[in-house]
């Protein structure tokens, strides 16, 4: 498969590259810096620099044309304002989402938040993403034109991963580590059976393929 990630240099997304690079998939990632490309390079990724808050749908839809899949893993991260989860964490998903329609390109996976929640209330700025998040994912999941993922991990570590998960629609709180999110999504990515699916993932006692293929059967 051809696949097309946004936000290719995060933490997740380089591990993500890596994985499906090594599984004989042509990756692209997008970035905003030129300075990045060679990390995307070394993971077996090709860079493709464009800025998804000033990109216009047809520049985006290009990068997507031909491709079989879409993954949204950008985010504004840490220490960004309240004003740049809306600008990234929201409106950069919903277009990209946009873009995938416009592109053809029907598998659509979205890296969210447990806790994502349009309603969420509060004034800090991770209230402001938890809601950036939640309005994305609603607007993700009200079109019949994707066959949409949305996969909501816990709280992220840097722990090696153990290929043991817990993944259904409620979880409950927990944490999981980057390794193991990049092996989830690798594996949603080669299960489309999985679409339609809100998912939380902690860490558990499921190997995660078998994790993957359980929930495809509900």
């Amino acid at each position: 498969m051809r696949i097309v990630i946004a936000g290719g240099h995060g933490q997740i997304a380089l591990r993500l590259e890596r994985l499906l690079s090594a599984g004989g998939h042509e990756v692209a990632g997008i970035i905003r810096r030129p300075e990045q490309g060679d990390d995307l390079r070394n993971a077996g990724a090709e860079p493709v620099i464009l800025d998804l808050e000033t990109a216009s749908v047809e520049m985006v839809a290009a990068v997507l044309q031909g491709a079989d899949a879409a993954v949204f893993a950008a985010g504004a991260g840490p220490g960004s304002s309240v004003d740049r989860k809306d600008t990234v964490d929201r409106a950069a998903a919903v277009l990209f989402a946009d873009a995938a329609e416009r592109a053809g390109v029907r598998r659509y996976v979205v890296v969210s938040s447990m806790g994502a929640d349009a309603h969420h209330k509060g004034d800090d700025v991770f209230d402001a993403y938890l809601r950036a998040k939640g309005a994305a994912d609603d607007a993700v999941r009200a079109r019949t034109t994707l066959d949409w993922t949305i996969l909501r991990p816990g709280s992220l570590t840097n722990d090696a991963g153990t290929g043991l998960v817990r993944l259904e629609a409620h979880t409950g709180r927990g944490m999981i580590p980057r390794d193991d999110v990049a092996a989830v999504l690798a594996e949603l990515l080669d299960t489309p059976a999985t679409a339609g699916l809100t998912l939380e993932l902690i860490s558990g006692s499921t190997p995660l393929s078998v994790a993957v293929k359980d929930v495809a059967g509900n």
